[in-house]
This record gives structure tokens, sequence and C-alpha cells, in this order.
């Protein structure tokens, strides 16, 4: 039976920056288009971080189930490792969907925004069979893109949208910039568990792409997010205040495009977390502070 504190670390909450960053960018975005409002940025979050939760419960009990997680370094497994149920994950990532489906319901009533309610569905279906289902995309290579897409574009833009029922340029920028440093997260999770993968036919990009390419592909996508920086700060000059958020990608580099293997990517894995929590915060209120500058 899994203790209180397993429960939360199978929650696997080194990931929740990835639920929080898009938040605080989204916000920010929405706080240059003068419609910034906190009490939906509240509501949002936790849409986001009930969605996180939610995904992160949902893999460990696929996974188990598939005997994938039998061997695997890091965060605790509760189906893998044999702590809890499958039946009780299971209804954990289910109960985390169902929060996230009642905080988005409640954020679409106030704020007028009922195109997201389609989006909230979508990212409810998208977040089970990312490694649910009889067919997982995630196995398939397309994890990445499930957290760009939805971790970065959706959470990113639709924080935006439900505070001022438009977007912007900068807006998309941050979004993109999001979604790259949280594709980054996984790619370097991916990187660490190839071996794993391999072995129990798990094809992630990382295991069709290779060490080599994947290490590159990590670089490049906080080039990515780089680039959004400076795109942003184009629009709005304060968002180069995220520029500062960089000093901690530079040990994450060194480690992944060093050869770090197995346990030695874990700070990496940890490290991106934090690199986009910092990223998230820094150019949040650099866009923000946009509306005080016009």
């Amino acid at each position: 039976m899994a203790t209180s504190s397993q429960w939360v670390e199978g929650a696997r909450p080194r990931t929740l920056p990835a639920a929080v960053a898009p938040v605080l960018v989204g916000t920010g975005a929405a706080f240059a288009l003068d419609a910034g409002n906190v009490a939906f940025a509240v509501l949002a979050l936790l849409v986001s971080l009930a969605l996180q939760v939610g995904v992160n419960y949902a893999n460990d009990y696929s996974d188990g189930i598939r005997g994938t997680d039998a061997d695997r370094m890091g965060p605790v497994r509760l189906v893998g490792q044999g702590l809890a149920n499958p039946r009780a994950v299971r209804l954990a990532a289910m109960l985390s969907f169902a929060v996230a489906a009642v905080f988005g319901v409640i954020l679409v009533a106030l704020s007028g925004a009922y195109l997201m309610l389609l989006v909230g569905a979508t990212s409810i279906a998208a977040a089970w069979y990312y490694t649910g289902g009889k067919r997982p995309y995630g196995y398939s290579g397309l994890g990445e893109v499930f957290v760009f897409v939805f971790f970065g574009l959706v959470a990113t833009l639709g924080t935006t949208y439900t505070q001022a029922l438009s977007v912007s340029p900068d807006a998309a920028a941050g979004a993109v910039g999001v979604g790259a440093v949280a594709s980054a997260i996984l790619v370097a999770n991916n990187l660490r568990d190839i071996p794993t993968d391999q072995e129990h036919g798990k094809r992630t990009l990382a295991v069709r792409l290779g060490q080599t390419r994947t290490r590159a592909l990590y670089s490049g996508l906080l080039a990515v997010a780089l680039a959004c920086v400076l795109v942003a700060g184009a629009i709005h000059p304060t968002a180069l205040f995220a520029l500062l958020s960089f000093a901690l990608a530079i040990p994450l580099l060194r480690r992944v495009l060093g050869g770090a293997l197995g346990k030695d990517l874990v700070p990496a894995l940890s490290g991106t977390g934090r690199f986009e929590l910092v990223y998230g915060v820094l150019l949040g209120l650099g866009l923000a502070a946009a509306s005080h500058l016009t």
C-alpha cells in the first residue's frame, strides 16, 4: 500500500513547472493587452496543475500495466513498483482530470471564452491517450509534440484568451518558448530512458533519434526558447528580462551535451524544470511590465 508521500511523489511534482510557466506567460501577455485578470489566472493555474497531475498518474498507470516502468530510474512508479493498485492510480488520474474539467468550466463560464470548452476536452483526451489506450502516441515518438502543443501553445494562449478574449504576437512567442522548454524536459527524460524504452518496445523520439541527435534536439529547443524571448523583446523590450533565466541553462547544456547517461541525467531533468519555472516567471513579469510603460 503506497504511503501519502509516495502518492505525492507519484504525482511527479518536479514536472509541475510545465503547468505553471504557461499560465504565468499567458497572464503576462494579457496584462500587456491591458486585460489581465488575476482571478482568471488562478483558475487557469488550477486547471493546468490538475491536468499535469492527471497526465502523470495516467502515465504511471499505463506504463505500469504494460511493464515499461519496472526498471526505470527517477521518481516513484506507483504501479511499476507494485506500491499501489493499478485501479487506484487510474482513479487518481480520472479524478485529477475531473478537477481540471470543473475548474475549466468555471473559468469558461466567468470569462465567456466558450471556445475553450472544446480545447479543454481535447486536452484531457490527449493526456489520457499519450500512454493510454491500445495505440498510445507517446510510444510512437509523438510525446514531445503533445507537450509542445498542450503545455506550450494551448496552455499559454488559452490563458491569454480567457482573460483578453484575444491573443497577441508576444503571447504567441511566449507560447512557443514555453512549449520548447517543456518539450526539453521530456527530451531529457526520454534520453535517460533510452535503454529501458528500447527493451520494452517504447519507440519514443529519443529512441528513434538516438543519443547524439537527441542531445542536439535538447540544445535546439533551448535555442528556440531563447529566440522567442528576443522576438517578444522586439515587441516589448521589458520581455528581455527573461534572458537572465538562461544562466540556469548553461550547466544543463554542459551536462546533456557532455554525454551524461542514466542517473547522471536526473539533474538535467529536474534542472530543466527549474529553468522553465524561472523562464516563465521572468518572461511573464517582463510582458506584464510592458503595460506600465505604454
